[in-house]
């Protein structure tokens, strides 16, 4: 008997890294999945049916089941198709799975508005199109799980993805949104920032000796080491997570700090700009430093080195 036993899945951009082997452990866990993937490179260009089909054989030949869906999850009509086919298909949907993703990294000031739109079509529009054709069946039977797929890129930072960041940041704020909308109707919205390798990943320059130590180290965390937390999350004893940010690296489970005031200040005569600088010189050494997610998660990957270890 598997953790999710008579549920049903839909996993986008399951095709290949992480996507793929979160479709293929729920399906060992006991759902059934709506395996979607374009077949895209990287960068969103391109189509290839082959990929989706080739996890869905996957499961079938472990004693799973799985259908394949080929649409690209920018469209809200193609959403509303993947969550029909699900119903048709299985005749019930459980879980929904925000993972489809592409890459156009280019620095802010020499970025296209092409590079823009298209990383944000994918990401958090697609996000919201799978949310939104979800939601109202979801509501309806008053059960449901939306795990979301952010990225320190927009949590911290990273140089050279805005459009990534924006997109990613946008996608905790659509959870959070989410997570307070349905919760009355019992259904959860977390998201997941993963540290692991993939394709997009593969893009990272591989020149200088610090860019080769940043990649091994990278390569290390593969993609499988995400899917338990997914695969968790839409179980029935999660039922009482909901609006999380989750960070998983390596064999560390990290739980992100959401933005809340760390201090205010007050002027019973009011501010005006002068004034102002006052308020700078207080609040100056709580600024949030500008970093990347490298200065933030200096250290080794923890992968089979330590015991579980709660702090």
């Amino acid at each position: 008997m598997g953790n999710l036993n008579g549920k049903v899945a839909i996993v986008t951009g399951a095709g290949r890294g992480i996507g793929r082997e979160i479709a293929l452990l729920m399906a060992k866990e006991g759902a059934k999945v709506v395996v979607n993937d374009l077949g895209g490179g990287p960068d969103g260009a391109g189509n290839d049916i082959q990929v989706a089909d080739q996890v869905v054989q996957e499961i079938k030949a472990a004693g799973g089941e799985a259908i394949a869906n080929y649409d690209s999850v920018s469209e809200l009509e193609n959403a509303e198709k993947m969550v029909q086919q699900a119903l048709d298909g299985f005749g019930r949907l459980d879980i929904v799975v925000n993972n489809a993703g592409i890459l156009r990294d280019r620095m802010i000031f020499k970025m296209s508005e092409e590079e823009w739109d298209s990383v944000i079509a994918v990401h958090l529009k697609g996000s919201f199109n799978m949310t939104r054709a979800a939601a109202p069946y979801f509501k309806e039977e008053k059960r449901g799980r939306f795990i979301n797929f952010t990225s320190t890129s927009g949590l911290i930072g990273n140089i050279g993805q805005g459009n990534y960041a924006a997109a990613k940041l946008g996608i905790f704020g659509l959870t959070n949104s989410t997570a307070l909308d349905m919760a009355r109707y019992n259904v959860t919205a977390n998201a997941i920032a993963p540290f692991a390798w993939s394709r997009l990943i593969g893009t990272i320059p591989t020149e200088t000796d610090d860019q080769k130590e940043r990649v091994g180290k990278i390569q290390q965390m593969t993609p499988a080491l995400i899917a338990p937390i997914v695969a968790y999350l839409a179980t029935d004893d999660a039922s009482d997570v909901s609006g999380q940010i989750f960070g998983v690296r390596g064999d560390e489970i990290i739980l992100f700090s959401q933005p809340r005031p760390v201090r205010s200040a007050y002027n019973s005569e009011g501010w005006d700009v002068e004034s102002l600088s006052q308020m700078k010189e207080s609040f100056k050494s709580d600024f949030t430093p500008l970093e990347v997610s490298a200065d933030v998660f200096p250290y080794d990957p923890l992968i089979g080195k330590v015991k579980v270890e709660m702090k």
